[in-house]
């Protein structure tokens, strides 16, 4: 029995040590992170090396659907919409997949990003953006699979394929001007509703400077455009400003507003809410 207990010990011993051991990947992971004007862009892909071999045309064939890569799919992800040789793709997370030849590549975005290599099954739905790009002959050998974001401007940039003496590139316009204008009118407009409401939120949670909480949630209740019925959960968190200020009577009285509203949306909580606080504000 002894015998078993040391054998078992020892094998567990080892695996231990085993699983501590720590080797070179042959295609490590690599993240490109860049911003191009306004807009974040990821790469997530793997890189193998020529180690003297022949790539394209042999390793990688021509004419075959390829990985652009190793391992699990490289990824590129864009946090608006581009624009790729005249096509709108949509925001988010494409694996990229490319079909090389002599002449001219066949580039890919395709919205399924979970398989290794190349999808069994190919599905031509999943085929967001479909792009040809002529290759260009580099003078300098790279032997490390690369890819780069570079050419930027603040309204486009490229997405270069550079391995052994070949590099392509997919030119992609991004929405720098519209985002901006975007901001600027948003900026120059002022605080919305919402950025009211938030900011006497805080003031009221964080036993702040109650006076300016009122004075912004008043605010947010007077941008609701006419007609329009007042937010009960804005009016909610006016009432109970006001009883902590010590106007009971205007607490109560905005809190029957609150409860008419959430009455009429039937939301449970904030009927009960409010009439369990009139109950208690109505006390004497």
């Amino acid at each position: 029995m002894k015998k078993i207990f040391f054998v078992l010990a020892m094998m567990i011993a080892n695996y231990a040590i085993e699983a501590q051991v720590k080797t070179p990947q042959p295609s490590p992971k690599s993240t490109l992170n860049q911003i191009v004007g306004l807009t974040d862009v990821t790469v997530d892909y793997s890189r193998p090396s020529a180690k003297g071999r022949t790539v394209f045309g042999d390793l990688v064939p021509f004419g075959k659907l390829w990985r652009t890569g190793a391992n699990s799919n490289t990824t590129v992800s864009f946090s608006d919409d581009v624009v790729i040789n005249g096509a709108t793709l949509k925001k988010g997370k494409y694996a990229l997949y490319t079909t090389p030849k002599a002449d001219m590549w066949e580039v890919v975005f395709y919205t399924s990003t979970d398989n290794w290599g190349t999808p069994e099954n190919w599905d031509e739905n999943k085929v967001a953006v479909r792009t040809n790009v002529n290759p260009v002959m580099l003078s300098n050998n790279v032997e490390s699979f690369t890819i780069g974001i570079n050419n930027l401007t603040n309204d486009s940039a490229t997405l270069d394929i550079s391995w052994e003496k070949t590099m392509v590139s997919v030119k992609f316009d991004v929405p720098t001007q519209k985002s901006a204008i975007a901001s600027i009118n948003k900026a120059l407009a002022g605080p919305t509703a919402g950025d009211y409401f938030s900011s006497a939120q805080y003031f009221y949670q964080s036993n702040g400077d109650l006076n300016k909480a009122l004075e912004y949630v008043n605010k947010a209740v007077s941008m609701v455009k006419a007609g329009d019925d007042v937010p009960f959960w804005q009016l909610r968190q006016k009432s109970l400003i006001q009883a902590q200020l010590g106007d009971k009577t205007g607490a109560i009285a905005t809190a029957k507003l609150s409860l008419a509203g959430a009455e009429k949306e039937k939301n449970d909580d904030y009927i009960k809410m409010n009439n369990d606080s009139i109950k208690e504000w109505s006390k004497k």
